[in-house]
């Protein structure tokens, strides 16, 4: 079995195995995974003791770029939706509620796959999403924007099973009074875990494989587990009332959990 380095480039966790080839994220068999095609040659801009913002200029003058003007993405009223909860009816309450200069921390994985398209309307927010592939980095990730910026509001997006690796993350919110909005998508399974069983060839895991990526013996109670932790909770299961929540603890100092029921 191949020894493997792991190292930080840029904003890339690249992993790099003894034959030299990258691997991008889940290495399927008889399917390359990989970061570009092998004939791809890479001109880095500036190399790790350079300036960084003196390349970028650089390159802006090579490219005659100086009085380009950057497009803005227009504003778009969505509306609140109402009904079912679905990935596109999250995405769409999303964009109602995100208050302005927002910072989104996203690691919804499966339920929010429609997030960024549909949120591209929003009030003006940023994003931090995770570059590999590991699950559990939402809930401290917002715990420190929150730190870092105070005056903001942080909507952390996170599936029940990543936020169980790291949901003491809600009792620092909690003690330190972060301005941080955590949304639990509880579907009492860690649902990513399926899929990629399957795009393993697998095919549908049988009862044994499914008792080991559920977690609904017993049922987290997120709402309690929030309340435990000193950060107040409330638990939905249409597409109005997650509106509504997230609007409610925008209006609201501290930290707030909303568990949405899948």
């Amino acid at each position: 079995m191949p020894t493997a380095l792991a190292y930080l480039s840029g904003f890339k966790n690249i992993i790099t195995v003894e034959t030299g080839e990258p691997i991008a994220f889940f290495n399927y068999p008889g399917s390359p995974s990989l970061l570009k095609p092998n004939d791809c040659v890479v001109h880095p801009l500036v190399f790790a003791d350079e300036d960084s913002v003196t390349g970028l200029e650089m390159l802006i003058d090579v490219l005659g770029a100086q009085k380009s003007h950057a497009v803005m993405q227009k504003r778009s009223d969505v509306g609140v939706p109402e009904g079912k909860l679905d990935p596109t009816s999250i995405a769409r309450a999303l964009t109602a509620a995100l208050p302005e200069n927002a910072i989104l921390v996203d690691e919804s994985l499966t339920t929010g796959r429609e997030t960024l398209g549909l949120t591209a309307g929003a009030r003006p927010h940023d994003v931090l999403q995770n570059m590999g592939g590991s699950i559990g980095f939402g809930t401290p990730v917002a715990t420190g924007a929150a730190l870092a910026c105070p005056d903001r509001r942080v909507i952390c997006m996170v599936g029940d099973g990543s936020a169980m690796y790291t949901i003491q993350s809600l009792w620092t919110q909690a003690r330190e009074n972060l301005n941080v909005t955590t949304i639990i998508f509880a579907n009492n399974a860690y649902q990513i875990l399926k899929t990629e069983y399957a795009n393993m060839g697998f095919g549908k895991p049988g009862p044994r494989a499914s008792s080991m990526i559920e977690i609904d013996r017993p049922r987290i109670d997120w709402v309690a587990m929030g309340k435990s932790m000193g950060c107040p909770a409330v638990r939905v299961d249409n597409a109005g009332d997650f509106y509504r929540s997230m609007a409610k603890s925008n209006d609201e100092p501290g930290p707030m959990l909303i568990e949405v029921c899948l």
